[in-house]
This record gives C-alpha cells, sequence and structure tokens, in this order.
C-alpha cells in the first residue's frame, strides 16, 4: 500500500490536466502554455535550488557507476532503435532515447527511495548524474536538430547554457554548492515558491496534453505507434533494472546497493521528458504516452525489485 500512495498524486494530477481540458476550462493553448512555464521558470527553479543545497562529494563510485551503465545502454539503444525500428527522423530520436531510459527521479524517486531504500542519499546522487550527464548531452543534441542547417556550432553550443534555462540553472546550482555560496533569503523564498509548482504544473500540462488532438508546430500527424510505446516500457521497466542488475553483480555491489541501484534503474520516465519534447516540438504523442504507461506500470517492477532483493 505505501508503494501504490506514492504514485497515486501523479496519476491524480495527470487525471486533473486531462479533465480540465476536456471540459474547456484551461483553454486550447493549455498545454503549450504550461509547459513552457514549467522549462522557462519552474523547472530552473527546482534544479537550481536542489542542486546547490546538494553536496558534490562522497558519490557511491561503484553503484553510480552500475546505475550509469544501465542508463548509458538503454538511452543508446532507445536513441538508435528510434531509428532502426520505427524510421524517427533525427530531431526526433534523443527524446525517444530519453523516455526509454531517463527515471522520474525526484517527485516519484523520493517517496519509494524513502519507502523502499529508507533514505534517499544514492537517489541524490542519480539526480546529479542525470542533471549532469545525461540532461545537457539530451539538450544538446535537442538543440542541434532544432538548428536549420542542422549542424552543431561552436558559438551556438557555446551559448547553450544562455538559451537554455534548465541548463544554466544546473550549472549555477552546482557553481554555488562548490563554493558554499547561499543566496539572501528573500531570493531564496521566492524560488522556493516558483520551484514548488514545477511537479504539479508538468503533471497537469501533462494530462492536458493527452486530451490535446491537434499536433504542435512540429510533431507529425500520427499517434504514437503502440509498438513504440511497447518498446519503450520494456526498455524502461525490464531492460534498464536488469542491465543495472548485472552491473551491480559484476562490480560486487553488497545487498543494499544492489537493492537501491535496481530500484532507481526501475523507476518510471520522468515528466521532464515530455517538458522538453515539448519545448522543442519533438516526440510529444510518444513522450506523453510514455511517462503514463510507464508510470502505471511501474509499480509492478518496483515491488518486484523490493520483494527479491529487499
Amino acid at each position: 500500500m505505501s508503494l501504490v500512495s506514492a504514485f497515486v498524486p501523479i496519476w491524480v494530477l495527470t487525471a486533473v490536466g486531462y479533465a480540465a481540458c476536456r471540459w474547456g476550462l484551461l483553454g486550447e493553448a493549455a498545454a503549450a502554455v504550461l509547459g513552457r512555464f514549467v522549462f522557462q521558470l519552474a523547472m530552473p527553479s527546482a534544479l537550481f535550488l536542489a542542486l546547490s543545497r546538494m553536496p558534490l562529494s562522497g558519490f557511491a563510485g561503484r553503484p553510480l557507476l552500475a546505475f550509469g551503465v544501465s542508463t548509458a545502454a538503454v538511452v543508446g539503444f532507445g536513441w538508435a532503435g528510434a531509428s532502426w525500428l520505427f524510421g524517427r527522423k533525427p530531431g526526433e530520436r534523443p527524446i525517444w532515447g530519453m523516455a526509454a531510459g531517463y527515471v522520474n527521479s525526484a517527485n516519484l524517486g523520493i517517496p519509494i527511495a524513502t519507502q523502499v531504500l529508507g533514505d534517499v542519499s544514492f537517489l541524490a546522487e542519480v539526480v546529479l548524474l542525470q542533471l549532469l550527464v545525461v540532461t545537457p548531452v539530451i539538450l544538446v543534441a535537442l538543440d542541434r536538430h532544432s538548428d536549420p542547417a542542422g549542424r552543431v556550432r561552436a558559438r551556438r553550443l557555446a551559448s547553450l547554457p544562455v538559451r537554455n534555462p534548465v541548463i544554466l540553472a544546473s550549472l549555477l546550482g552546482v557553481a554555488c554548492s562548490a563554493t558554499g555560496l547561499h543566496l539572501p533569503s528573500t531570493a531564496s523564498a521566492s524560488l522556493t515558491l516558483l520551484s514548488g509548482a514545477a511537479v504539479p504544473t508538468a503533471l497537469v500540462a501533462l494530462g492536458a496534453s493527452l486530451h490535446r488532438t491537434a499536433p504542435s508546430r512540429a510533431e507529425p500527424a500520427e499517434l504514437a505507434k503502440p509498438a513504440e510505446l511497447a518498446m519503450i516500457t520494456a526498455l524502461k521497466l525490464v531492460a534498464q533494472p536488469v542491465i543495472a542488475y548485472a552491473a551491480g553483480l559484476a562490480l560486487h555491489l553488497s545487498a543494499p546497493q544492489l537493492l537501491a541501484v535496481v530500484v532507481c534503474a526501475g523507476l518510471p520516465t520522468a515528466q521532464n521528458t515530455f517538458i522538453y519534447s515539448q519545448e522543442y516540438g519533438v516526440g510529444e504523442t510518444v513522450t506523453n504516452r510514455a511517462v503514463v504507461v510507464t508510470t502505471t506500470l511501474s509499480l509492478a517492477t518496483l515491488a518486484a525489485a523490493a520483494t527479491l532483493l529487499g
């Protein structure tokens, strides 16, 4: 029952967004406006605060390596498989890979880690890995494909942190953590209020996007193929935790470390994936459904991991 309680708020807020859009309470552009608010303001605030307060030392090297191996394998296969298996265009492949291997380490990961693992210390390291390594790779690739020439230009790449609030906020947060810099209380309180809107607004935007019928500015007219959703779900909820388990065994992790790695790898697709796809106008029909499907089905994966390894 404790695992179920961690999922209920996600399902409820997604349903609220869908119902509000269906009943015409938010207007036609609700999903786009809410998504832009999260990407430009709320999410950067949340990331900055989280990283600025997170110590950058004392990482658990081998467990984090095992998790990183599973992430790299699944994101890489999803990235390539989007082309090989489903003929997705280059601009859609990064977001496809992200949907397959980027875990919901924040709003869902925290209650799950608390209830199953007893603490969130390893989850904090997963958050850092995703924010400082995986996210920049995905966003650089998306930025490249948003360029009309499809090239990575040195000037454009150098200006990406300034143009992308997620990367900029992450870098500033790391800098504050490394230097021990603290914001004035007024600024910190303001960012705390703004960051509190990130998760609920992203979930409402996700629900609203599920009702929207018209494709966005860059979205193909066809819906996500069932085979694509099945592949993403299998990669996220089966392949990633299995690879994490195998990597953990190869690295001789202890039983508690192995449980932490597998549970974190078995978390569902993060709603950030949908926010990024919406911002860049690629793969929205895939990501919004992937988030909902993997969140719904991940309960079985997490319960199995806790039972077998706990």
